[in-house]
Order: structure tokens, then sequence, then C-alpha cells
């Protein structure tokens, strides 16, 4: 219902009146309804669906890219992100992820305290989710370990703290955040993630407070404000620098009036080159 949601909220017509952007809708990638489905091993929750469909995915990425367009994918689940990534490592080999999220999404079925696979998909698309990932047809790596950077971040597992501890990332919380600005945070993660094969930007809409988008799966509060989660993709749109990206966690029946979606359209645009003036 994310992608429904976000689509409700005219994100064709808001880039092209705005941008002037032709949108090309590959639709929907279907997914088994979970009810109905076997959930599997409790460590990795519906993994050999949500690794389907992260299959067809990432050829549609790969086939947006490889004709020259931005991929823009957009999700409920952030495990959807795994699909995206994939395909563009397909095409480029393994790149840079700007990953915007209250959380660090670094746990792996030996750690993960739920067993949802949106909270292991960055170590998935690491290399270090383990032997359950793994695929013949699968390039993982997706993502060079030296050319990650997270912001946003408010919510870690012990697991996830220590992983990062081990790698070369950039890590901006909300505490520096609130210390030196968006605008340098931003500036500062798209530096440290661009150098790579490509960029690409994963927008969870957890990071923003849930005042501002209350649609989503797991909110946590303290998050960006309406106005810093615009300019972190103003900057994004300055730079210059995103091959592709991806728009995630939206939960309209969690919502109030498609306010997330519709925030969501907004912040595309601002990402792709929306400005005040």
């Amino acid at each position: 219902m994310g992608p429904s949601a976000i689509r409700y909220a005219g994100l064709s017509q808001h880039l092209a009146e705005k941008l002037g952007i032709r949108v090309r809708d590959l639709g929907n990638v279907e997914a088994p309804v979970a009810e109905s489905t076997t959930m599997g091993d409790d460590r990795t929750r519906f993994l050999p669906q949500i690794l389907a469909l992260c299959d067809r995915v990432s050829a549609l990425v790969a086939e947006t890219a490889r004709g020259g367009a931005v991929p823009l994918v957009l999700g409920g689940d952030h495990s959807v992100a795994l699909g995206s990534l994939v395909g563009m490592a397909s095409v480029h080999g393994p790149g840079g992820v700007v990953w915007l999220d209250a959380h660090g999404d670094l746990n792996t079925p030996a750690t993960s305290p739920s067993g949802n696979v949106h909270g292991m998909v960055l170590a998935a698309a690491l290399g270090l989710g383990g032997g359950e990932f793994a695929h013949d047809g699968r390039r993982l790596p997706a993502v060079e370990a030296g050319h990650l950077a997270l912001v946003g971040v408010r919510s870690l597992d012990d697991a996830e703290r220590g992983l990062l501890g081990l790698l070369d990332a950039k890590v901006f919380t909300m505490s520096d955040v609130d210390r030196i600005g968006i605008e340098p945070c931003m500036r500062e993660a798209l530096a440290h993630a661009a150098g790579a094969p490509f960029l690409h930007l994963s927008l969870d809409m957890d990071v923003i407070d849930p005042d501002s988008a209350p649609g989503v799966g797991t909110p946590v509060r303290g998050g960006l404000s309406y106005r810093e989660a615009h300019l972190a993709m103003e900057v994004v749109a300055e730079s210059g620098l995103v091959d592709s990206l991806d728009v995630v966690e939206v939960n309209p029946v969690l919502d109030r009036e498609n306010e997330t979606g519709r925030l969501a359209v907004e912040l595309v645009a601002s990402a792709l080159g929306a400005r005040i003036l």
C-alpha cells in the first residue's frame, strides 16, 4: 500500500509540473500477503519471499539504469532497498549509499532481536548478512563499506553499534544534527559516500519526526523536522551526485489523511531539484 499512497499523492504529476521530469512507471512488484504466507524461520521472517521480491526489483532497477534513467523505488518495507542496491551493483559494481533512517538496519540473522529483515537490509547489502542472503545471481556486496554514510540515526541495537565500530562509515546521529545542523551533515555524508561506481540515496520516512511523518511502521520520536528533511533533499539535489534512490516505510494504515505519502512526494521533488525560488 505504500507505493500506492505515494502515487495517489501525485508523484508523477508533481515531478512533471514542478520539474518537467518524465516518469515511466513500471508498476508494482507484487508481494504475497503476509497473513496468508508462511513466516518461516523466526530469525529471518519471510526471508525467501522478501529475497524473491528484491530480485525482481533488482532486475527492474538494472534495466532502468542501463537505459540511462534514474531508478526511483517506492516502498513500504525498507527491505526493498536490497533490490535497489543489488540492481545498481549488477550494472556498475559495488557503490556508495547515504542511508537516512532512524535505525541502522545493520542487524544480522544472528543478532536481530525481532527477526525482521528490514532491520538487516543494510548489513546484507554490505555482504555481512550471512549465508541466508547469498545467491549466485545476487551481487553481494552491493555497497562498499568505505562509501557508507548514515544520517538521522537515533535507535541502534548493541550489535549494530559494534558493527559500526568496525566499518569505515560516517554516522550522523540526531545529536550531531542538533549540534551542527543538517546541511553540514548531509554535505559530509555525500562526500564520504561519493567516489564509488554509483551513489544511492535511501530515504526511510521514519528519519522524520512522527509529528510530520506519522504513517511509518517503526516511528521514533526526535527525528528531522519538516524543513530539515527538505533541506537535506535540497543538498542532495545541489550535489548532483545521486544516481538512484528509494523512498520507503510509508504505511497508509498508520497515516493521517496520507500526510506521509504527500510528504514523500515533496521530498522526492526536492531531491530531484525542486526549489522555493
